[in-house]
C-alpha cells in the first residue's frame, strides 16, 4: 500500500467510529427516502409522486411560501443581528463574554417555549394588545396571530441568534490594523469599513444566512402554532402525510424536494464562499473577497456616499451599544413574558394573569405523564451528550491530521446532519427504526438526537483544536506515549472547556429536540417537548407556562453555569 495512503488512513482513524455512526444512521435513512420516493409497491422504479407534486398546484404554492418565509427569515436575521455581531467584535474578551450570555440562553430556550410566549404575546388577549387596549391606542384589537405576520416574528426571534453567533467568529479575525492602514491613507470610517471591513466578514454573513435559511426550510413548529393555512410549509405536509395520510412514498417525495434544495444552496455556497467559513476560517474569506474587485467598487461608493451624509463620530458605540440592549431585550421577551403566566390562579390564558397559584407546577410535577417525559428527556439528552462528544472528539482530532484534499469532504460529512432539514432525517430514521424495532424506544431517540448533535461537536472542538499547541504532542510521541495517553494526558487537560462546551451543547440540542421526537417516539415514550407538542396542539393552558418556566430554567443554568465557573476561578 502507498505510504502516503496508509499514513492518511492511520490519521483517519480516529473519526471512524463517528463516520460508521453517521454512515449507519444518517446516509443509509436519507437513502432510503430516496428510494422510497422513486420506488413503487412491486420495487420498480418510477416518478409517480414527483409528477403528482409537479401538478399539484397546492404543493407548488406551498414550496414558495417555504422558500419564501425561510428567504426573509434569513434576510432578516443577517440584517438584524449583523450590527449586534459587529458590536460584539469590537469588545473586549470578558466583555463580550456577558453579552454572549444574554444571547445565548434565549437562543437555547424551547422553541416551543418561545412559540407558546409569542402566542400569548400576539393573541387577542395577549401581552401587545392589551397593553394597546389599556392605553387607548386601538378600539377593537384583532389578533396579530395566526397570520404571517406572527410567523415572521416568531422565526426571525428564533433564528437571529444563530445568526450572531455565526457572523461574530469571521468578524473577530478580521485584522483591525488593515481599517487602521485604511484611515491612515485617507478613507474615513465609513470608507474602511465597507470596503475593508464587509469584504472580510462577508463570508461570516453568509454562511450566517446559509445556516438559517437551511434550517427555516425544515420548520414546522412556529407556521403551525403561529400561522394560518396559507403559511403552510413543506415540512408540515410531511407530517401530515405520514400521521394523517399513512402515505410513506409521497412523505419521502416531500423530503426529497427539501433535501435537494438544501444541497443546492450548499454547493452553491461552497463555490461562492467555501466550507471552511463555518468554522470561523478567515483566510478563504480574503482570498475570495480579493477577486471580487467589482463589489469592492460598490462597497467603497457607498462608504463615500454614506460618510458624506454624516460625519464619523463616537456616538456611533453607544449607538450599537442601545440597539445591542434592545435586542437583547427582545430576545428575553420569552423569559418576561412566561415567567407571570406561569404563576397564575386562572384555569385561562390571560394579561395580566389573574391570582397568585403554584396549581400549575403541582399539575406538572405530581402528573405521571409529564413526570415520565421529563425523565426521559433528561436520560435521552445525557446518553446523548456522551455518545455525540465521544465520536465528535475523534472526528476533529482527524481534520487536523489529514491533507487539504481529504479535509473539506470529511468536514462536509461530519457537518451533513446539519445541513440537512431535521425533517428529512426524522422520516428517514423511521422508515429504518421501523425495521429495528427502535420506534418508541429511548434508544432510538438517543441515536437520532446523537446524529443531530455530532456537527455542533465537531464545530466546537475543530475551533479549538485550531488552537492547540501541538509541539507538545510532539514532545509527548517522542518521548514515546501512545495515541490514547497523549488523548488523555495532554489533549483533554488542556480543552476541557472546549469539551464541556461541546457536552452542553449536545446536552441542550437533545433536550430540546422535537422532530426526531415526533417519528421516533412513536407516540410511546413521549420526551418533554413531545409532551409539550401535543398539549400545544390540542389545546393552549396554564400547564404549559409552567412547564415551559422550569426548561427556561434548566438551559439558563446550563448556559451559565460555564460563565459562573470562570468567574469563580478568575476570583
Amino acid at each position: 500500500m502507498n505510504a502516503s495512503l496508509l499514513k492518511n488512513l492511520r490519521a483517519l482513524g480516529p473519526a471512524l467510529p463517528c463516520l460508521l455512526f453517521l454512515s449507519a444512521f444518517f446516509c443509509v435513512p436519507v437513502v432510503e427516502i430516496l428510494q422510497t420516493g422513486v420506488l413503487n409497491a412491486d420495487g420498480q422504479f418510477t416518478t409517480e409522486q414527483f409528477r403528482r407534486l409537479g401538478s399539484d398546484t397546492v404543493f407548488l404554492k406551498v414550496l414558495w411560501t417555504t422558500f419564501a418565509i425561510s428567504g426573509m427569515t434569513a434576510l432578516f436575521s443577517v440584517l438584524l443581528g449583523f450590527p449586534v455581531a459587529y458590536f460584539l467584535s469590537q469588545l473586549g474578551d470578558r466583555l463580550r463574554e456577558r453579552w454572549m450570555m444574554w444571547i445565548m440562553v434565549p437562543f437555547w430556550t424551547s422553541y416551543l417555549v418561545k412559540t407558546f410566549a409569542w402566542i400569548l404575546v400576539l393573541s387577542k388577549t395577549g401581552v401587545l394588545l392589551s397593553l394597546a387596549s389599556a392605553l387607548g391606542l386601538v378600539d377593537d384589537p384583532q389578533a396579530l396571530s395566526p397570520s404571517l405576520l406572527g410567523v415572521m416574528v416568531g422565526m426571525v426571534h428564533a433564528m437571529l441568534p444563530l445568526a450572531v453567533i455565526n457572523m461574530l467568529p469571521i468578524m473577530r479575525g478580521v485584522n483591525a490594523q488593515l481599517m487602521q492602514a485604511a484611515e491612515t491613507l485617507g478613507a474615513n470610517r465609513s470608507v474602511s469599513f465597507f470596503s475593508v471591513f464587509l469584504p472580510m466578514a462577508g463570508p461570516g454573513v453568509a454562511a450566517a444566512g446559509l445556516l438559517v435559511f437551511i434550517t427555516s426550510l425544515g420548520f414546522f413548529i412556529l407556521p403551525s402554532l403561529l400561522g394560518t393555512p396559507r403559511e403552510t410549509m413543506v415540512a408540515q405536509m410531511v407530517i401530515q402525510a405520514i400521521n394523517e395520510l399513512f402515505n410513506l412514498p409521497y412523505a419521502a417525495a416531500l423530503s426529497t424536494v427539501l433535501l435537494v434544495s438544501a444541497i443546492a444552496v450548499f454547493m452553491l455556497y461552497d463555490k461562492l464562499v467555501g466550507l471552511s467559513s463555518l468554522s470561523g476560517e478567515t483566510r478563504t474569506a480574503l482570498k475570495r473577497s480579493t477577486n471580487a474587485a467589482w463589489s469592492n467598487t460598490a462597497l467603497i461608493a457607498i462608504g463615500r456616499v454614506l460618510g458624506g451624509l454624516r460625519r464619523p463620530s463616537a456616538a456611533r458605540v453607544p449607538a450599537l451599544k442601545v440597539y445591542g440592549f434592545l435586542v437583547v431585550a427582545l430576545l428575553s421577551l420569552p423569559i418576561v413574558v412566561v415567567f407571570p403566566i406561569a404563576f397564575t390562579d386562572s384555569a385561562f390564558l390571560s394579561f395580566p394573569p389573574k391570582g397568585f397559584s403554584l396549581r400549575w407546577f403541582d399539575s406538572f410535577l405530581l402528573s405521571p405523564v409529564w413526570q415520565a417525559s421529563f425523565l426521559r428527556s433528561l436520560g435521552v439528552a445525557a446518553v446523548t451528550a456522551l455518545a455525540s462528544t465521544a465520536l465528535g472528539v475523534g472526528a476533529a482530532l482527524a481534520l487536523t491530521r489529514l491533507p487539504g484534499r481529504w479535509t473539506k469532504p470529511v468536514f462536509a460529512f461530519l457537518l451533513a446532519p446539519l445541513i440537512v432539514p431535521r425533517i428529512v432525517v426524522a422520516v428517514g430514521l423511521f422508515y429504518l427504526f421501523s425495521r429495528m424495532g427502535l420506534v418508541g424506544t429511548d434508544l432510538g431517540l438517543s441515536i437520532g438526537h446523537t446524529v443531530l448533535a455530532i456537527p455542533y461537536v465537531v464545530v466546537t472542538m475543530a475551533a479549538a483544536l485550531k488552537r492547540f499547541d501541538w509541539r507538545l504532542d510532539d514532545a509527548a510521541r517522542i518521548l514515546g506515549a501512545s495515541a490514547w495517553t497523549r488523548l488523555r494526558t495532554i489533549h483533554l487537560p488542556i480543552m476541557i472547556g472546549s469539551v464541556a462546551a461541546a457536552l452542553q451543547m449536545a446536552f441542550i440540542i437533545s433536550f430540546d429536540e422535537l422532530t426526531i421526537a415526533i417519528f421516533v417516539s412513536g407516540g410511546l415514550k413521549n420526551t418533554l417537548p413531545k409532551q409539550m407538542w401535543d398539549d400545544m396542539v390540542l389545546q393552549v393552558n396554564p400547564t404549559l407556562a409552567a412547564v415551559s418556566l422550569v426548561m427556561v430554567v434548566i438551559i439558563g443554568l446550563l448556559v451559565l453555569t460555564p460563565t459562573l465557573y470562570k468567574k469563580i476561578r478568575r476570583a
